[in-house]
């Protein structure tokens, strides 16, 4: 019987993590190279994402290579395969992570909904929903030849929960139909690849709370009394789920959500 610890060494094995530039993109990659996995990030951000693929290669001791593509863009991924495969020949885990959020500041996102564009619509399902579809689909051949292929969608309690209008009010801050709409499609389209891939891929999904990240102390304190942890989230409270998913440990697990909300989703 193997012991937790070799379950859950990611020695060897190479992982693709798209919003890799990110908050919660490179907390996860962070974790994934610390497990011992060489990390490729997928991002917009050159000059960020470059930079911490040294950091991952000088503090982990493993390799560290950044793909630049903009995932509302098909024809800047399209050759992702390629791109993939020549950085150590294989994929065994895939984590979509890159999204449109609340806070992205894009023209008819972030309104009432009445004022709320489907041009904004479009853009945020076409990164939220079509991305991960698309790059989850080109990068099967590699997954399945893994053997141990994982792939890690990270989606939100607002794919699984109605926004709450309070929590907003007087802050300039709002929630977005199109962002609510496509983690819940995410979560739908986790369940049924897993279905489809098993056995040969594992898909699983996270389902993070709110991050804390500077925002208007009155949306804060609201959120912090309504969570039964009494506070919003870390990106460290994400990447241990993430991490479970990709490695051994969850070896018998597929079509699951892990939801670290502290609580927000039980009342």
């Amino acid at each position: 019987m193997r012991s937790l610890k070799d379950l859950s060494s990611l020695k060897g094995r190479s992982a693709l993590v798209t919003g890799g530039a990110g908050h919660i993109g490179f907390a996860i990659a962070d974790g994934l190279a610390e497990l011992g996995a060489n990390v490729i990030l997928l991002d917009r951000e050159t000059d960020r994402g470059k930079a911490l693929c040294e950091e991952l290669r000088a503090r982990w001791g493993v390799g560290g290579e950044y793909i630049d593509a903009d995932l509302e863009r098909a024809d800047q991924y399209a050759d992702l395969p390629s791109r993939v495969e020549s950085c150590w020949g294989r994929l065994d885990i895939l984590v979509n992570c890159a999204a449109f959020v609340g806070t992205t500041n894009l023209d008819g996102w972030n309104e009432p909904f009445e004022r709320q564009s489907l041009d904004a619509w479009r853009r945020a399902l076409e990164v939220n929903l079509t991305a991960p579809f698309a790059v989850t689909q080109m990068l099967l051949r590699l997954l399945i030849a893994s053997g141990r292929g994982s792939v890690v969608n990270i989606a939100s309690i607002y794919g699984m929960t109605g926004p709450v209008p309070s929590l907003y009010e007087g802050t300039g801050m709002n929630n977005p139909a199109a962002y609510g709409a496509s983690k819940g499609g995410l979560l739908q389209l986790t369940r049924w690849l897993a279905t489809t891939l098993a056995p040969r891929v594992r898909v699983n999904a996270v389902t993070p709370g709110g991050v804390a990240r500077g925002q208007d102390e009155r949306f804060s304190s609201r959120y912090r009394a309504r969570t039964p942890m009494g506070r919003m989230a870390t990106e460290e409270d994400i990447k241990g789920a993430a991490a479970f998913l990709a490695s051994d440990l969850s070896a018998y697990v597929t079509g699951q959500n892990i939801v670290a909300d502290g609580g927000w989703s039980v009342w």
